[in-house]
């Protein structure tokens, strides 16, 4: 008899026990949390391994047989041959411009050897920031100019030949900036964009695009480049004079 209500005690604390229960769901909630430690480790370990690469990225900049070529301050360079990290978005190589129409054959940008180098310094600062130079605008042929000017004659869009711009000499660029993906920053109007949103001094703008353009403009002019009234993009080159030139660059 006693071994009997042992045996039934036996069984009723066996089946009534909370241990199993509460050993899975611990295991669970265990394997739950290793599964998302691994997650974040793998996260992380592609963070370095994009930043390892950049860093190579900075490092061959440093050393690069491109930058170590010589070229005269006045001699018209081409900036993808000094330095592989701009970004090119030539916009008057394409119709997707105010005019509506490519006046350049092809997407090259030509700029003087001075104002190369100011601008592969400059496009380094940025790079130690995590961002790149995207160069709309560079050196613009005086018959371009004239070409511009008969599509669209108004001064207040486009320089009168006459008097030519900044950019026939070699010496000025339009520009923004991009991450280190290459997705460009919000500066608040469009590229090329005539009104008054488009100056420097138009406040009513975002935090984060009042901030892009103050970094744009300071690190722009801490390498030798000026600002005109109306356009967050266009950048001169100071402290030379050049003459108003009509080399053509050579396509393909």
């Amino acid at each position: 008899m006693i071994k009997k209500l042992l045996f039934i005690t036996f069984l009723s604390l066996l089946f009534s026990c909370k241990e199993t229960p509460v050993q899975t769901v611990t295991s669970a909630s265990t394997l739950a949390l290793l599964e998302k430690s691994k997650a974040i480790q793998l996260r992380a370990e592609r963070v370095e391994q994009h930043m390892k690469v950049w860093q190579d990225s900075l490092d061959r900049f440093g050393s690069s047989e491109k930058s170590k070529v010589q070229f005269k301050d006045d001699e018209f360079v081409n900036i993808e041959e000094l330095s592989n990290f701009f970004v090119l978005d030539m916009k008057y190589a394409t119709e997707d411009n105010f005019l509506k129409k490519a006046v350049y054959s092809c997407a090259k940008c030509f700029v003087r050897g001075v104002v190369a180098k100011a601008l592969i310094n400059a496009n380094k600062d940025f790079m130690e920031k995590g961002y790149r130079i995207k160069l709309f605008d560079c050196y613009r042929p005086h018959s371009v100019q004239k070409k511009m000017w008969k599509i669209f004659p108004n001064p207040g869009y486009v320089a009168d030949p006459k008097g030519g711009s900044i950019h026939n000499k070699g010496a000025a660029v339009d520009i923004t900036l991009t991450d280190l993906q290459g997705n460009q920053l919000d500066m608040g109007t469009d590229f090329d964009h005539f009104g008054k949103e488009a100056h420097h001094s138009y406040r009513a703008l975002s935090d984060e695009v009042l901030a892009n353009r103050k970094l744009l403009k300071e690190t722009m002019e801490k390498h030798g480049f000026s600002t005109i009234r109306t356009e967050w993009w266009h950048y001169n080159f100071k402290n030379k004079k050049f003459k108003i030139a009509d080399f053509k660059w050579k396509c393909g």
